[in-house]
C-alpha cells in the first residue's frame, strides 16, 4: 500500500477515530497527536483514544489533553479508523469495542510483526518509528511542517531509537532529524523531561530492587520479577522497566533482557530486550506477542513462577 492512497482517504473522510496500542509510548503518543495536528489543518472532525490514560510523565508533551481512556460510554461515529505503531488489532485493547462495523481502518505501523489487520496497510519495518513513517506521509501530502508537528515527530524517532543509539538509526533518521531541528527544538529540555526527572522516592526504590536481577546462559541472560507488591512501590512518573533495561544492557556479554511483570495471578507481561544478535521480535511472536528485532513484549496467560521457566527454556534455545 503506498501513502498517496491514505492520504487521499482521509481527505475523503468526514470524522475520524486515532487510537494506538496499550501501555502507549513516546512514538505512539506523539504518531496520534501528529496525526491529529494534520487533522486539523484539514479541518477534518477527530477524536482520539486509547486504552489507558497517557502516562503522567508524557503529558508535558503538548495536546496529551487531547487523548482520552476509554470508557463504556464513549459515543464514537467516526467512517475512518487510523490505528498508529500497532502490530495488531487486539493491541488496541478495549478501544476495539468501540470501532464501528462500517468504518474503514487504516494499520500504519513499523513493527516486523504486524499481520496487516487495516483494510489499508502501510507497514515499514526499517523505518525507525512510526513518527518517521508520518513525516514521509506529510511530506507527501504536502503538509507544510511547523514547530509542533517537529516536536511530535522528533520524540517519537528518539525515543524508538534509544536516543539514536540504537541499530534501527539509519542515514534517513539523521536527514529527517536534520529537518526537523530547523524549527528550534528545546533538545535538552526534551531528553530531561524524559530521562533526567527521577523522583526520589523512586530512585531509592529501583536501587533495591535492581541489585535482585537474575543471570542464565553463561552470563548472556538476565531478568527481572516485578511482582505487584513491588510495583506499587513506584509512581507513575517513573518508568520502571525502561529504567532496568538501560542498566542491565551495560553488561558485558549479554545477549538478552527479560522483565516479568505480574499482571494477576494467571497473567504475566513479559519484556524482551536484546542486545546484539537474538531477534526477540521472533521470540514474541512465539508467545503471542509482537514488536521489534531488539524490543519486544507479550503478555502472557500463566502466573509469573509458571511464565519464567516456559521463557526462559525458548531463549536458551534461541541462544
Amino acid at each position: 500500500m503506498n501513502l498517496s492512497t491514505i492520504i487521499q482517504r482521509i481527505k475523503k473522510s468526514k470524522h475520524l477515530l486515532i487510537s494506538t496500542h496499550e501501555n502507549a509510548d513516546p512514538d505512539a503518543v506523539c504518531s496520534e497527536l501528529a496525526l491529529a495536528h494534520y487533522l486539523k489543518l484539514l479541518k477534518k472532525k477527530f477524536q482520539i483514544i486509547n486504552n489507558e490514560a497517557v502516562p503522567q510523565r508524557f503529558r508535558f508533551i503538548p495536546g496529551t489533553e487531547q487523548i482520552r481512556p476509554f470508557h463504556p460510554g464513549i459515543n464514537v461515529d467516526a467512517d475512518t479508523v487510523i490505528v498508529v505503531d500497532c502490530g495488531e488489532k487486539d493491541r488496541i485493547g478495549n478501544v476495539a469495542a468501540l470501532l464501528p462495523q462500517d468504518a474503514l481502518v487504516i494499520n500504519i505501523d513499523h513493527h516486523v510483526t504486524n499481520d496487516n489487520f487495516g483494510d489499508l496497510n502501510y507497514v515499514d519495518p526499517k523505518a525507525s518509528s512510526t513518527a518517521e513513517i508520518l513525516y514521509a506521509l506529510f511530506k507527501q501530502a504536502r503538509c507544510r511542517l511547523d514547530q509542533k508537528l517537529a516536536l511530535y515527530l522528533y520524540l517519537g524517532m528518539m525515543t524508538d531509537t534509544g536516543c539514536f543509539r540504537y541499530e534501527n538509526t539509519t542515514a534517513r533518521t539523521h536527514q529527517i532529524v536534520s529537518d526537523l531541528l530547523r524549527f528550534g527544538l528545546p533538545v535538552s529540555k526534551l531528553y530531561g523531561r524524559l530521562y533526567e526527572t527521577i523522583p526520589l522516592n523512586d530512585l531509592k526504590a529501583f536501587v533495591k530492587i535492581v541489585g535482585d536481577f537474575e543471570i542464565y546462559d553463561g552470563g548472556k541472560v538476565a531478568c527481572v520479577e516485578l511482582p505487584k507488591d513491588v510495583l506499587c512501590q513506584f509512581s507513575a512518573d517513573f518508568d520502571l522497566r525502561d529504567t532496568i533495561f538501560k542498566f542491565l544492557r551495560a553488561i558485558k556479554g549479554m545477549e538478552v533482557l527479560v522483565i516479568f511483570t505480574e499482571v494477576s495471578s494467571q497473567k504475566t507481561r513479559i519484556n524482551f530486550r536484546s542486545t546484539n544478535r537474538v531477534n526477540v521480535a521472533h521470540l514474541a511472536h512465539f508467545f503471542q506477542g509482537g514488536g521489534h528485532r531488539r524490543a519486544s513484549g507479550c503478555l502472557y496467560p500463566a502466573s509469573l513462577k509458571e511464565s519464567k521457566p516456559r521463557v526462559l527454556a525458548k531463549i536458551k534455545e534461541l541462544l
